[in-house]
């Protein structure tokens, strides 16, 4: 019975094992490998989830906890970091318009918005010129407290969102602190790398936006501004006061009268019979206190009789008005430009005003048909020979001037080419965009800085057969008195018809006698 019932049993079993053996699969054995590539993928996948979690939450963080208050002399201003592509520095003035920096380098964004004013603090600015001084010295000191605060807030709000968002997504302690850390990290070497990569001469070279295009008239010479002390605390206790009565009265923008070294010119060009453009102009005539308007032609589209009228608001502007001849204005244009008390219409001739010497050429051409090509794009031998001809009659004039000429006037670029090393400027328009370059130089010649504008008027009605309207634009060029050689200028730029965007960059000369940095531009040969 015994033996049969162990046989029944070792059929339906199997045979039993071995005594002291156990069943092993090799180490390297494909179940091994598989549990191996799993948790690397686990640890991988927790990993990038770890970094995405500190990412979303430094970015949270900024954009909630990144802001500070603080009186700046006698504004409540605010103050705000946030990631950005690039570091720059927005200070905003509502209504007035804002200042554009690149102040430093990194992925963060500052942006300072001067708030409401104190009222007593105000008028305590306005009666007591202490006060004002007072106001100057500490606003750089309040800036930087307030930017120190910023910097703290947004570390620890960073770190503390991070800490919240990582606990809820994975519920474990350890991980949180790893994206805890990491949050610390990113936002530190952010805030750190702007430090480090801070740039204070920025603020010599603002992009301006809104009503602060004025802000150059009112400030001054930003030259003067960096390398004088002293002068720069007298400009900025008079732009306290300015700004201070601005919003108090709320009166026009005030204007900072100019030193009396600095000659102002305003160059524009290809009005095409805009009427909006005068008004522009003497805007920028009264806010920048103008010394002399230099108009490189186009100011009519078909030189007609009738179009004569839309002259007359030249002797509106009651400064010097020096004007030479495009290839849509017609000899009538040009007699109807002279007959205004304060115009000087230039033919192959020079004048002399406010110190600067001009020479200019008309365009040989008259063509209100659009049959002429615009430089660089086209021009026949013929039209070539035509430009570059006046040009080196021009260069002729210039070189047997009894005086040393500062600037010449040309309306197409393309003639500018022979008058390189007779003057360290040559103005022009024409092609209705704007451009600066340098005229190749021949050994032995100084320098000749080319600058093209663009169209005043906004190209007329051709600016609006485009997908977006041609914009004004015109330049306030800064000559110093010594030499005549220009040491700034300022690019206006006003929204073409219907659009009301108004921005203005300033550009420093850095060494005058060189002439600002531009590439050089070959211009037509024969």
């Amino acid at each position: 019975m015994d033996g049969q019932q162990n046989e029944q049993n070792e059929g339906r079993d199997g045979p039993a094992p071995e005594a002291g053996r156990t069943r092993r699969f090799p180490p390297g054995g494909p179940t091994g490998r598989r549990a191996g590539g799993r948790r690397a993928l686990r640890a991988t996948g927790v990993t990038l989830a770890v970094l995405a979690v500190a990412l979303a939450g430094v970015i949270i963080g900024a954009l909630a906890g990144g802001r500070v208050s603080t009186d700046i002399g006698p504004f409540q201003a605010d103050l705000t970091v946030a990631p950005a592509l690039a570091g720059s520095t927005t200070v905003d003035v509502p209504p007035l318009g804002a200042l554009l920096l690149d102040s430093h380098d990194g992925p963060t964004h500052l942006t300072v918005e001067l708030g409401a004013l104190d009222q007593s603090r105000t008028e305590a600015l306005l009666h007591d010129p202490a006060s004002i001084s007072q106001a100057s010295q500490t606003a750089v000191d309040d800036v930087r407290e307030g930017v120190m605060r910023l910097g703290l807030r947004t570390v620890a709000s960073a770190v503390l969102v991070t800490l919240l968002l990582a606990l809820l997504v994975f519920r474990d302690t350890r991980r949180a602190a790893w994206a805890g850390g990491l949050a610390l990290a990113v936002t530190a070497g952010s805030l750190g790398t702007a430090a480090a990569t801070l740039r204070p001469q920025a603020i010599e070279e603002p992009r301006y936006e809104g009503l602060l295009v004025n802000a150059p008239a009112i400030v001054g010479d930003a030259r003067r501004i960096a390398n004088d002390y002293t002068r720069y605390a007298e400009q900025l206790q008079r732009l306290v006061g300015n700004v201070s009565q601005l919003y108090t009265t709320v009166s026009a923008l005030p204007v900072y009268e100019p030193d009396p070294d600095t000659t102002r010119v305003l160059h524009i060009s290809d009005m095409h019979l805009n009427p909006t453009a005068w008004q522009l102009i003497r805007t920028v005539v009264e806010q920048f206190n103008i010394d002399v308007v230099i108009d490189t032609g186009d100011i009519t589209d078909w030189g007609s009789e009738p179009e004569a009228s839309y002259v007359g608001a030249i002797g509106l502007l009651q400064k010097p008005y020096v004007f030479i001849r495009g290839n849509h204005d017609s000899g009538r244009t040009a007699a109807a430009v002279a007959r205004q008390r304060n115009a000087i219409v230039l033919d192959n001739t020079t004048t002399t005003v406010a110190g600067l010497t001009i020479a200019g050429i008309g365009d040989p051409r008259f063509t209100p048909d659009k049959s002429t090509s615009p430089a660089g794009s086209g021009l026949t031998r013929e039209t070539a020979n035509q430009l570059i001809g006046v040009g080196d009659k021009l260069a002729a004039t210039a070189r047997s001037s009894p005086r040393k000429v500062n600037i010449a006037l040309v309306h197409d670029p393309a003639s500018a080419g022979p008058l390189a090393g007779t003057c360290p400027l040559v103005l022009a328009g024409h092609t209705h965009r704007r451009e600066v370059s340098k005229l190749p130089q021949a050994p032995g010649q100084a320098p000749t800085l080319l600058m093209v504008q663009g169209s005043s008027g906004g190209a007329g009605l051709r600016g609006l057969e485009g997908e977006q309207p041609t914009p004004l634009s015109m330049s306030v060029l800064y000559f110093d008195d010594k030499d005549k050689l220009l040491q700034a200028y300022d690019d206006i730029t006003v929204g073409g018809t219907g659009q009301a965007q108004v921005n203005l960059q300033r550009h420093i000369v850095e060494d005058p006698k060189a002439g600002a940095p531009a590439p050089v531009t070959p211009t037509p040969t024969r």
